[in-house]
């Protein structure tokens, strides 16, 4: 049995970040779950193959940067930066792999649905392999196939959200921006990744 035709609004999105070297935004991340609601913000920087910087400046100096071979999570204040390898990662930002340049929606998602919402496009489906802890993952995306939102519902009832502003592609980046600076006295453990 043939797989079904491509949603062209999939490949619109597909096309747009296949093509991308680079990006940065400013993001906002929203969390409600397990008792908490949390806000956060800060820049996104991304780096094709595989690399991504989180800078939050709320709360300030918090950083979760991918290097290509490890993920590192850090909280100003711990004294233990927590580093994990990139193939163990299981974090939820790396759903954001779709905008590292080798986006696939159609194969990384199941139970695809694809609706309008007023001037965007809302696309809804379970990415592979995440099926045990996401329950569905929502993309906003503009009508050239850019993402404005992402929103990322668990099994167990807990949800995130992130909204992308102030986006830039195809920047100047070196490497060494996706390096882990240790801060003084801080110990880096192999560890899990925070929620």
């Amino acid at each position: 049995m043939l797989p079904p035709p491509p949603n062209p609004i999939l490949k619109l999105v597909d096309d747009h970040y296949n093509h991308l070297t680079s990006f940065r935004c400013r993001y906002t991340e929203h969390y409600a779950g397990l008792g908490l609601l949390r806000d956060e913000s800060g820049t996104l920087t991304l780096k094709k193959p595989g690399r991504m910087l989180w800078q939050y400046d709320q709360p300030p100096g918090k950083v979760f940067v991918l290097d290509n071979k490890f993920a590192t999570f850090y909280t100003p204040g711990d004294p233990q930066a927590q580093r994990l390898s990139a193939k163990q990662l299981d974090d939820l930002r790396t759903p954001l792999r779709f905008l590292l340049g080798h986006t696939q929606l159609q194969k990384e998602l199941q139970q695809i649905e694809v609706t309008p919402q007023g001037p965007d496009i809302c696309i809804t489906g379970i990415p592979q392999g995440l099926q045990n802890r996401i329950k569905l993952l929502t993309l906003i995306v503009t009508k050239d196939g850019q993402i404005e939102q992402m929103k990322l519902e668990e099994t167990d009832g807990a949800t995130t959200s992130f909204n992308f502003t102030d986006i830039h592609e195809n920047i100047p980046t070196r490497d060494a921006d996706f390096a882990f600076k240790t801060p003084e006295g801080v110990t880096v453990v192999n560890g899990t990744p925070p929620i």
